[in-house]
């Protein structure tokens, strides 16, 4: 990962600016005494009710270490495979329902054989969400300045994703939710050609251009999008997470997601802010990141959030550290982990109600 097209920004900007423009005034209503007096109300902060159990932050930031002393995971390399069988195996022992989806990703440099990882939380509910990351990580350090063909630890782009989502696998086995979850590790996500930006692709049609490079990218969602692990597979919307763990990360509003999938996305970003995440979660727009959730809106026609770190600027849109060697554990964040992972399984507990 990643490309990102700058051409929609300004129309984004626009809209964005319309949308948000418009101001909502509060008349409080006003209570009377015994003498029928009005008196003025004081407006007190609405307490905030948590309805997820305590997101364990540790407890992500170790799955995090876990992915990285496999070593770059790489698909074709046997930490690539070790890797793939520890995370079926975290799956099952928090009582998921693990299918191994095995595919040959054909990359630009050649044929190799990949893995797309599926949980399922409850499959036998027709209601359901998707919670998705990719956990392979960049074949070369491409932005480095040393060591450019040799692969990266990836603790952020890919560790950090699969990270939350397995402390919250953890969250639902010992706290039920009347709800379906499935958890899709995508396979083959960064190994894409990045000699070219993405092409012209609208982001309310995303047109499938088998031309357009940024498709050497999101190899796992392209398959796992048109194989579905259940045939017809459809959920109320999907939560992607992209370096989600990093120091100082940022996540405005990403492109695509807001043209697509604009109303789970303010649901989001609002319980990021009435938890008090809104200097993390901005509510500002950014351009469209070519990432899997594309694949998945396109072919299965649901809507799916992309959170993904973009704390730069134009020529470095994903941080200093991106696919560099920097990628490493010294840039994780308890922090910026357990934020992320309380935002979203608030949303997912706000959304299927615990089991009383």
């Amino acid at each position: 990962m990643k490309n990102i097209n700058t051409r929609q920004l300004l129309v984004y900007v626009l809209v964005a600016v319309m949308a948000l423009g418009t101001v909502f005034t509060y008349f409080p209503r006003c209570a009377s005494d015994n003498s029928g007096a009005k008196q003025p109300q004081t407006n007190q902060p609405t307490p905030v009710v948590i309805v997820a159990p305590p997101f364990n932050a540790d407890s992500a930031y170790n799955n995090v270490q876990k992915q990285v002393d496999f070593g770059p995971r790489v698909p074709g390399t046997e930490a690539h495979k070790k890797c793939a069988d520890w995370l079926a195996a975290e799956f099952k022992r928090h009582g998921l329902t693990v299918i191994t989806q095995p595919f040959t990703a054909n990359f630009y440099f050649g044929k190799r054989q990949a893995y797309n990882i599926i949980g399922q939380y409850k499959p036998e509910l027709p209601n359901r969400i998707l919670l998705c990351a990719h956990w392979d990580s960049r074949h070369i350090a491409d932005k480095d300045s040393n060591n450019k063909d040799k692969p990266i630890l990836g603790a952020d782009d890919g560790g950090s994703g699969v990270g939350v989502l397995l402390e919250i696998a953890r969250l639902l086995k010992d706290n039920p939710v009347n709800i379906g979850v499935d958890f899709v590790l995508f396979d083959a996500e960064d190994l894409g050609d990045d000699t070219d930006p993405v092409g012209d692709a609208s982001p309310s049609v995303m047109a499938d251009d088998p031309n357009n490079k940024s498709n050497t990218w999101c190899l796992g969602s392209q398959y796992w999008a048109k194989n579905p692990h259940k045939p017809g597979y459809k959920a109320q919307f999907g939560i992607l997470l992209d370096m989600v763990g990093a120091i100082g990360a940022k996540f405005p509003l990403e492109g695509y997601s807001y043209a697509n999938a604009p109303q789970a996305q303010q649901r989001i970003w609002a319980i990021a802010q009435e938890l008090g995440y809104d200097e993390l979660f901005l509510n500002q727009l950014s351009g469209g990141i070519t990432d899997d959730h594309l694949p998945v809106m396109r072919e299965l026609k649901f809507p799916v959030v992309d959170i993904i770190n973009l704390p730069g600027n134009d020529q470095n849109i994903f941080g200093s550290y991106h696919h560099t060697h920097a990628d490493n554990m010294s840039i994780i964040s308890r922090e910026t982990l357990g934020a992320v992972g309380k935002v979203v399984s608030e949303v997912v507990y706000r959304t299927g109600k615990p089991v009383q």
